[in-house]
């Protein structure tokens, strides 16, 4: 394809790399740019609106035109643009924001971390657990475990955590101690007429398995998403997460809840954790905790994970780690902001309310001969694509039936994303019922000329 010179397509293919993109066919297909955002749409160069279908990176709680989350930065970089918590340093606006994000916290919390993205957060927890461990006296307790198809992170230490293999192809990853268990994804795995109950307790019996094949002495935690997204908006089976409880609780191994994707409202609660009554001892949050005007991420830890880790600081003499910009000022005042508006909004409440009109309108395509499945939860939803029902299969090449859904859906429209076969929706939480409808409407007419062009 070719671009006038000097217009950003052809400057963008010149000068920038892309992440989550083949980087030679980038130099031929060049980018959608995208100039301007009002509410769930964004505007690429053309002119041409979208429903920002996925919101932004599942992120964008707000929409793309929130004065107020600018209003607050501005105000903030006007007071005090910079600084940071190293060495007894602070700051009112972090104050008050890890105040408040202890007082949500759906089980009790000590303390919060700052950082400044979801992988920056998981790959600190890492280390505070293997630090926590020494701190113990328990320096073979340092494997984690996670979940295949599961989303951490893309450093080092959370792309290992991480279960994609595209993620780890060439890369050199996973790391040691890092160690894999199942994907619960009951339509896909489950055995013949295992119920989501059944399924549930083989899934926990394979982690008992591995936990003690490994030697439960070497396990430090277990890293999970109450909704795992990235990997294909898989919802939890019933009874899944009790159960999964139960055996790390049995072998007194942490739990890390991934809250990136699920805090603040997507489930229909504030927490995911709230939604599948998980009790976490750290719990990671990024994406909306400032709708991404500003990147900050954060983690919760629990007492039972802060006071060794203050022991062994207080041995050393210092807790040396820390980032530049974690815990900014900028941030947390739009962090502030944002939870204040979702909460006078009511935007949890609402994202249960559009979610459900969401996914019943998905659940009326599962007739179409393209749909195996439609799953989801509060204002989160996937629909699993197939070109045979009977064996579930997408086709002969995995996910370009998936990729070709995702395009069209864009020629319509509508900004998705696929995760292989997966057509993946994440809208902001302020759509309007109206905007849902029109989504429902869209992916109708896109499946449909789908279907035509494959035949």
């Amino acid at each position: 394809m070719s671009f006038l010179p000097n217009s950003p397509e052809a400057r963008d293919i010149k000068y920038h790399m892309h992440g989550y993109t083949n980087a030679r066919a980038h130099l031929d297909v060049g980018p959608l740019v995208i100039e301007k955002g009002d509410g769930v749409y964004v505007e690429d160069s053309s002119g041409k609106r979208y429903i920002e279908g996925m919101s932004g990176l599942w992120s964008v709680g707000l929409g793309f035109s929130e004065e107020r989350l600018m209003d607050a930065a501005m105000t903030q970089m006007r007071k005090l643009p910079y600084y940071h918590n190293f060495s007894h340093k602070s700051h009112k606006p972090v104050i008050d924001l890890a105040e408040k994000l202890v007082s949500i916290s759906p089980v009790p919390m000590s303390k919060v971390f700052f950082t400044n993205s979801g992988s920056e957060a998981n790959d600190t927890i890492l280390k505070m657990i293997w630090y926590r461990s020494n701190a113990l006296g328990q320096p073979e307790r340092k494997k984690v475990i996670s979940r295949l198809r599961g989303y951490h992170g893309v450093t080092i230490a959370s792309a290992s955590l991480t279960g994609l293999p595209n993620n780890h192809r060439s890369f050199d990853l996973p790391i040691a101690n890092v160690l894999h268990t199942a994907c619960p994804h009951h339509w896909k795995d489950a055995h013949k007429d295992e119920s989501e109950e059944d399924f549930s307790s083989r899934m926990a019996e394979e982690l008992e398995a591995l936990i003690l094949r490994e030697g439960p002495e070497t396990i430090a935690a277990f890293f999970g998403e109450p909704v795992m997204g990235a990997g294909g908006v898989i919802v939890p089976p019933a009874t899944y997460w009790d159960k999964i409880q139960k055996v790390l609780k049995k072998y007194d191994i942490l739990l890390v809840a991934d809250e990136v994707i699920c805090g603040f409202g997507r489930t229909g609660k504030m927490f995911g954790s709230q939604t599948y009554d998980i009790k976490p001892d750290i719990m990671v949050m990024s994406k909306q905790l400032t709708s991404t005007y500003f990147p900050t991420s954060a983690f919760m830890i629990n007492d039972r994970v802060f006071e060794p880790i203050a022991d062994e600081s207080n041995k050393i003499g210092v807790l040396g780690h820390g980032y530049t910009g974690g815990a900014h000022p900028v941030g947390a005042a739009v962090a502030l902001e944002n939870l204040k508006i979702i909460e006078e909004r009511d935007l949890v409440a609402h994202a249960a309310e559009v979610g459900e009109r969401m996914l019943n309108g998905f659940h009326a395509l599962c007739d179409h001969p393209l749909v195996g499945e439609v799953r989801g939860v509060g204002l989160i939803a996937a629909l699993e694509l197939v070109t045979d029902k009977e064996t579930k299969s997408g086709g002969e090449t995995p996910g370009m039936l998936g990729a070709l859904m995702n395009s069209t859906l864009q020629n319509n429209g509508v900004i998705s994303r696929n995760m292989i076969d997966a057509i993946a929706f994440c809208p902001p939480l302020i759509i309007s019922k109206t905007e849902v409808d029109i989504i429902i409407d869209t992916v109708r007419r896109s499946l449909d000329e789908v279907q035509a062009e494959i035949g």
